[in-house]
């Protein structure tokens, strides 16, 4: 028997999650005559989208590529997207798995998401679609657009752009504040410091959704949805224990999730669903080894080192943040240990990598001679990273940057508080390397340095140094010596980033369940969504566009 539920707030469409999949699902249902409150759990908009580099990969025939003479088609633009042919140097595939009714809705509305867009007030570099941060975007045609923040305050810092940058610089800023103030101008009713808790369907796992449970502030409240929730939730990435179902090395030390401390990606989208008898989807686009899945860090020292993201005293969040962190111009400058204080790889390794334009050329779609064209490199920082120590733990455990006092001034380091995160344990030194060992403790490190292996590791390496040649991990002609105190060990263990893997929505970004049937009443775009590859922006937007016409069709 279906159980009777107090409602406290009502409205057509209730949005969970304001990023780059929930506003644009709230404006175009608001401005189609729908009433539409969105729920956010943190006190501003903007999820993960807002702190992203607001490089915005939307093509299919938009009227910036048009502009500049780019030949591109909703067709192209699907066959990129599913090319089962692309795969990266490691071997792994971009497109294979990715789901092709998900891949051609968003082909037909991709350039008209881009327009959208335009229209709402999002203002993009005037130059040329290029490959500037496109990951699993496509080979065919440039298609990577870049949102620029004119005069809003960036959220790094608290602070508008440079002059010289309001026009040039490509931040998520730029994206999630016009579309905030569009979403108040359609009269989109916003409320902050909202958590979802649940979904309401009375009729267990049969039946529509109603409408969701919340949290705000400790007080529990039910809002009605009439006609559809819609999910954009972020992903679950910040869940160690969901995202282990993909990985089981993703254990707690990987703490540094990109885009936190401003939002976090908590699976509350997932597992709300799946309570009511929803399906996950597109498994594998989490666990293939392409793209920005897992991060090498930037900026060590600090808690979030997501490379391509630096909170700055003046951050709104930056006491959440702790430290800025020293960013890496030369991993020459230090050497990576595990938590035993033992190299495991070349420290200037890179990360997995991802399709782009022309990153296979000559390049024929669906030709399995692509293949011929990419190089095969097995060599791989992060899978080192993430190996262990070769005890029962799933986890790599801690990765420490070492280095000393000629390092720091060859970097323009100033290796003190607000730089550094003492206080929560992320940054150490002393004056003699086993003195440092002694230092690291903190609760991920789980055994302590043993300060013999950290010397006897440091003196071979010092000794590549000498000889020019790093005969353990071949790392190019080691250069500096770790020799002047005092020395440090800063926090450099790999970032968790973005969700590839999540519900099972179908065309109309309608969730479906188990056994394959749509559940009435629930949608779902963005980074909670599964069956769709792609780092970044435009799938989010993209199904939140789609989500927001579709879901003010529902009739009760």
């Amino acid at each position: 028997m279906a159980q009777s539920i107090e409602w406290q707030r009502e409205a057509d469409i209730v949005v969970v999650g304001s990023g780059a999949a929930g506003l644009p699902a709230a404006i175009v249902a608001r401005e189609a005559g729908a009433s539409v409150i969105v729920i956010e759990a943190e006190a501003d908009i903007g999820g993960h989208a807002i702190t992203s580099g607001g490089n915005v990969p939307l093509g299919g025939g938009t009227s910036a590529q048009r502009k500049y003479g780019i030949e591109d088609s909703p067709d192209l633009l699907f066959a990129d997207l599913t090319d089962w042919s692309v795969v990266q140097p490691n071997g792994f595939p971009d497109y294979r798995y990715n789901d092709r009714e998900i891949i051609r809705a968003f082909a037909d509305n991709s350039a008209a998401s881009y327009e959208w867009l335009v229209a709402h007030g999002v203002i993009f570099a005037d130059k040329a679609p290029d490959d500037r941060g496109g990951y699993s975007v496509g080979n065919s045609a440039p298609r990577e657009m870049h949102s620029v923040p004119v005069d809003w305050p960036l959220v790094q810092t608290g602070q508008p752009a440079t002059p010289e940058q309001r026009l040039t610089f490509s931040t998520g800023n730029g994206l999630m504040r016009p579309l905030e103030a569009a979403a108040k101008k359609a009269g989109v009713e916003i409320l902050l410091r909202h958590r979802m808790t649940a979904l309401h369907r009375p009729d267990g796992k049969n039946g529509r959704v109603t409408g969701i449970a919340v949290d705000h502030q400790g007080k529990t409240l039910n809002i009605r949805a009439k006609k559809a929730v819609i999910l954009g939730t972020g992903g679950g990435t910040g869940n160690v224990e969901f995202r282990r179902m993909f990985d089981p090395r993703l254990t707690e030390e990987y703490c540094g999730l990109a885009g936190m401390p401003w939002s976090n990606q908590d699976a509350s989208g997932e597992l709300a669903a799946m309570e009511i008898g929803a399906s996950l989807w597109g498994l594998y686009n989490q666990v293939g080894e392409f793209s920005l899945s897992i991060t090498k860090p930037g900026q060590i020292g600090c808690r979030y080192g997501y490379r391509n993201l630096q909170w700055m005293p003046g951050s709104p969040v930056f006491d959440r943040a702790g430290a800025s962190g020293l960013k890496v111009a030369d991993w020459q400058d230090i050497v990576l240990v595990n938590m035993l204080g033992k190299r495991f790889y070349d420290e200037t390794g890179e990360q997995f990598t991802a399709n782009n334009y022309k990153s296979i050329d000559p390049y024929v779609i669906g030709d399995y001679r692509n293949a011929r064209n990419v190089k095969y490199e097995a060599r791989n920082f992060l899978n080192a990273a993430l190996a262990g120590i070769g005890d029962s733990h799933n986890g790599g455990g801690p990765i420490w940057a070492i280095f000393d006092t000629d390092a720091v001034a060859r970097e323009g380091w100033n290796p003190v508080p607000p730089n550094v995160d003492i206080a929560a344990g992320l940054f150490f030194s002393a004056d003699t390397l086993g003195d440092l060992a002694h230092e690291i403790e903190m609760k991920h490190q789980r055994v302590p340095m043993p300060p013999e292996a950290l010397e006897a590791t440091i003196a071979r390496y010092n000794s590549f140094v000498d000889s020019g040649v790093d005969a353990d991990f071949e790392k190019p002609s080691p250069r500096y010596k770790i020799a002047k105190p005092p020395f440090y060990a800063a926090w450099a263990t790999p970032v968790v980033h973005d969700a590839r893997a999540g519900l099972r929505i179908n065309a109309s970004c309608q969730v479906v369940d188990l056994r394959g049937q749509v559940i009435p009443g629930l949608y779902c775009g963005g980074e909670s969504a599964g069956g769709f590859s792609q780092h970044g922006l435009a799938r989010a937007i993209c199904q939140g566009f789609i989500a927001g016409a579709k879901a003010v069709a529902e009739t009760a």
